[in-house]
């Protein structure tokens, strides 16, 4: 692939995950790039409306552009698309927010979601990143992959609150009652006022491909029945599955507390 594409891609990114403005001194050591090539990208993506610079500072921000080529993308998702509407009832059912998430390289990227109608409710947002073993879309899709994967994670865990599992025996602990039950809960493991259930979807091949969740105050979680709330999650999930041409009633998303895949 072409170098000076791939090094525009990777200033994108950068700026996409940055919380403020960027100078170019600070991309060139976040990428190390040398400053001059650093100078010649900001140009061509300016130029190209990517990203904007701030005559104040001098400092460079990713534009609107590419919140619009990523909502252009999402809104032609199948996943997106079929998860919709059993979004909608599971939010009607539970009054909480519903999340639809995808697992890249570790962390569970909100693809979508709901927000609850109450007025107290957690705060997520598409396109957001969290590390996966933390929430419950992210376990509930975590658990499905290979034995070498989940121990490599194991290794890298890290306590983002006083719930968070980061022991490694712990976690493949938790990732083999993930597989038995075909749920994951979130008590309070990324943030720790917020709880979440959670539910695998799964391809025609049996592959997990995303997670379908709930998430809201851990006071009002925790004053419900957790195993009804996965019950109505996992029947949400097998519909969208079903949506995606798959057959989920040979997977374990069929039954809680089934055989292990």
């Amino acid at each position: 692939m072409n170098n000076t594409l791939l090094k525009g891609l990777s200033v994108l990114e950068l700026l996409s995950h940055s919380d403020r403005p960027l100078t170019l001194t600070q991309i060139a050591v976040a990428l190390g790039i040398v400053k001059s090539n650093v100078h010649r990208l900001m140009q061509a993506l300016s130029e190209q409306g990517y990203v904007l610079r701030h005559d104040d500072s001098g400092a460079y921000t990713a534009s609107i552009k590419l919140w619009e080529l990523g909502s252009a993308v999402l809104a032609k998702l199948d996943l997106r698309r079929h998860a919709e509407q059993q979004m909608d009832v599971l939010l009607q059912q539970t009054g909480e927010s519903v999340h639809l998430s995808v697992l890249d390289r570790g962390e569970a990227v909100y693809v979508h979601k709901l927000d609850s109608p109450n007025p107290v409710r957690a705060y997520t947002q598409i396109g957001g990143r969290v590390p996966a073993y933390c929430v419950a879309t992210g376990k509930a899709q975590l658990a499905y992959r290979d034995e070498a994967t989940l121990a490599a994670q194991s290794r890298q865990l890290v306590a983002h609150t006083p719930q968070t599992i980061a022991e490694p025996a712990q976690f493949l602990r938790e990732m083999r009652r993930i597989r038995e039950q075909g749920y994951a809960v979130n008590r309070g493991e990324w943030r720790e006022a917020v709880w979440g259930v959670a539910a695998p979807i799964m391809d025609a091949r049996g592959s997990v491909i995303a997670a379908v969740g709930i998430s809201g105050p851990a006071e009002r979680l925790r004053k419900r029945d957790l195993k009804e709330c996965a019950q109505l999650l996992v029947a949400a999930a097998m519909d969208i599955a079903r949506g995606l041409g798959s057959n989920p009633e040979f997977g374990t998303l069929l039954r809680l507390g089934g055989r292990r895949r």
